[in-house]
This record gives structure tokens, sequence and C-alpha cells, in this order.
């Protein structure tokens, strides 16, 4: 099986990375300097929006969704999508200037598979504009989240309204001023089946009884300017209508949604491993050490050939777990995508770590994206689920495959 791109998506991707040159490699150092100042926490700097703007002018928007999501969708297949991810992946936060980062492009997926006329046209349409952004609300800290039904926040039916109560943590973007809506996860049906216990329902961020608890630190950045928050629901009232698609189908929802979102996660470290392999390229080339270029150093060579293999195998276990999910459909691409989940953060982890010890001193200050690539690829492998959960559920359905073939 081949992965040629057609016409329309090489089109498609030599924009996109004639945008990236033009607009968004100048701009690297720049934005993180902002990023990295404490006067400036949660703002983004002037020229961002600029940017986001003439990505929507030039039709680089929103290309995430798969074609089934049309109208909103640009018509693309899995597959198609996949090397645009690439593509745009080699700079960490280029994702959101074209409106396919997350958590929003998982949002923008159940609210378009899920959600009611009403529900998409208050919250789908200016996630779509990029007007907003929005946040998932899951992980809590006093269970273990890696098993979604141990979630305890209450939500409870009180005439025409929902009454929330209970914490979550690690809610991505929930600090950002930007973001007006949260998709939250807890038990409303206690009495129930296991798997039909959680709800997700729609709050708006600024609803009454939310407090912001703290900003979290991953290794010790604050993640700006979206953030991972800590927040207590007290008491949260919302109406009836902001259920998604009914009682009890919570856990149906995160299964759907973190589906299509972990293929894009791997296509992601994919396109940062890449990166860091092309500045490692250039680093042999120019520096030199003990009279000779980097790149004459045997152990320099086989660890770029380790590098190129990884990243090869990973693209192409990527794009095949695509391929099922637009030939198959998501049961079918179920082990494909544990397998991409497992795979593509600790590959993109490695090639960070080698890039790191051939630039030396440089490879751990903010030059480069080397350590922040090393620090996303480390966060979510427990992030979005841990390995362990992955290759348990890999484990087990491979078992049941292989006796029942």
């Amino acid at each position: 099986m081949g992965f040629e791109l057609n016409d329309r998506v090489m089109a498609l991707n030599v924009q996109l990375q004639s945008f990236m040159d033009k607009h968004i490699y100048p701009r690297e150092h720049d934005w993180h300097e902002w990023c990295l100042d404490q006067d400036k926490l949660w703002t983004t700097p002037p020229w961002y929006d600029e940017l986001r703007a003439l990505a929507k002018e030039e039709g680089l928007w929103n290309l995430f969704l798969p074609h089934e999501y049309q109208p909103w969708s640009p018509g693309l297949t899995n597959v198609e999508i996949a090397p645009l991810f690439e593509t745009m992946s080699k700079v960490s936060w280029a994702q959101s200037v074209f409106n396919c980062n997350a958590p929003d492009r998982g949002n923008m997926e159940v609210l378009a598979k899920y959600g009611t006329e009403a529900q998409q046209k208050e919250w789908l349409e200016p996630l779509l504009a990029g007007e907003i952004r929005s946040a998932y609300a899951m992980t809590e800290p006093q269970v273990a989240s890696s098993d979604a039904t141990n979630m305890e926040l209450e939500i409870k039916r009180d005439g025409d309204e929902y009454v929330l109560n209970g914490r979550k943590w690690w809610t991505t973007g929930a600090v950002n001023p930007r973001c007006k809506v949260m998709l939250v996860m807890g038990k409303s049906n206690p009495e129930n089946p296991r798997h039909r216990q959680h709800s997700t329902i729609l709050v708006p961020r600024d609803t009454p009884g939310i407090k912001l608890v703290r900003e979290l630190r991953v290794f010790d950045s604050l993640h700006s300017p979206a953030g991972e928050a800590e927040l207590l629901f007290e008491d949260v009232r919302v109406p009836v209508t902001n259920m998604i698609k009914g009682e009890g189908c919570g856990f149906e929802i995160a299964q759907g949604r973190l589906g299509p979102g972990r293929f894009q996660y791997a296509m992601g470290f994919v396109g940062m491993a890449q990166r860091c392999l092309e500045l490692m390229c250039s680093r042999v080339e120019e520096r030199v050490a003990f009279g000779e270029p980097l790149i004459k150093k045997t152990s320099v060579q086989h660890e770029i050939a380790r590098c190129r293999c990884d990243i090869e195998q990973a693209r192409l276990l990527t794009l095949h777990a695509a391929h099922v999910m637009d030939t198959q459909g998501m049961t079918a691409a179920r082990p494909l995508i544990s397998m991409v989940k497992i795979v593509a953060p600790q590959m993109a982890q490695q090639v960070a770590d080698r890039a790191m010890q051939v630039f030396g001193g440089m490879g751990v200050c903010q030059d480069t994206m080397i350590p922040e690539v090393f620090m996303l690829a480390r966060f979510c492998r427990i992030a979005d689920g841990p390995d362990e959960v992955h290759m348990s559920q890999l484990g087990k359905m491979t078992v049941r495959e292989m006796n029942e073939g």
C-alpha cells in the first residue's frame, strides 16, 4: 500500500510549507520570548492574530476536520490530513495559527458529531471561525484518571438545569481569557452500568461557581498562552440543553473524541521529530570538535541514522492507522490508534534526546525547539492516556485477535 499524495494535497502542502517559511519560522524565537515573559502571561504577540487571519484567507484553516464533517470540513481524508499535520507541527505553536490545535480540534469534532443545531450555532461556529477557544475538563486530582469511568465530578439534574460539583485539573486552555466554553465530563447516572454513568456537558467558562484553583506547571513551564488549570466547580448551574447527546453518553463521547485526536497527536510528533532531525543535520555540518565536523564522528552518524529509522517507522504506522480509519472505520483502527499513541511520543522523545546530545549546551536552552519537543513528548506519554493503558488495551486486543483467528 502506498500513501502517495494526490494533486490537491500536494498543492496544499506546498502552500503550507511556504506559509511556514514566510511567516512561522522567522517568528519562532519572537514567540518564545513573548511567552516566557512573565509580564505577558496568557496573551499572544500582536502579530499572532494577523497570521491567523492570513492563514484563513489562504484557505489553510480547519484542515483537521475529516470529510464526513462537511460542510464544515475542507473534505480531506485522514490520510490526506496526515502530511499537512506533519508540516504544520514542525513548530510547536503553529497548529493554532491554522485553527488545528488541541483541545479545540477535538471539541469541534464532538460538537460536529454529537451537538444539537443550537449547540453548533452557539459554540461550534465561533470555534470554527477562530473567534473563541475551548477546553476539555476530564482529569481529576483525587482519582486515577487514566480510567475514564473513575470520574467523580457530580452532574445532578435540578429542574431545567444541571448542577455540577467537583474538581478538575490539567484542563488545557482554561487559563487563557480566550477560552469561552468547556466540555466537562462527570458522573450523572451512578445507578447505570459502569460505562453509562458519565455525561459530557457544555459549561461556559464564566459560569458562576467555577474557581481557578491554580495554574499548573509542566516541567516548570506554565505553558502560556494556553495554560493548564486546576478548577473547582461549586454549584455550577447550566441549562439542560447544554447536555451533549444525552445522559450516560460521556464515555462514548470521550472515546470517539480521542481516536482521531490520537492520530493527529501522533502525526504532530512525527513533524516535531522530523524538525529535530533537520536541525541535527545542519548542526553536525557546521560544528567542529576535535579538529573535524561532528558528522565525521561515527557515533553521530549512528544517532542520525537511528532518528531517521524511528521517524519513518512512526510515520508509516500513523499513515496506516489513518488509512484504516478512512476505509474500515474507528473500530477496525482501534489497535492501530493504540500503537501510534504508544510509539509516536516515545519516538519524538528519543529523537529530541539525541538532538540535545548533538547540540550540547544549545540543545537544552531556548535557542531551539528541541527541549520543548522533549517536554511535550514526555508529557503526552501521560496526558491523553498513559502508555500503560494503551499497551494493556493493545495486548488484550492482540490476544483476542490471535485466538479468534
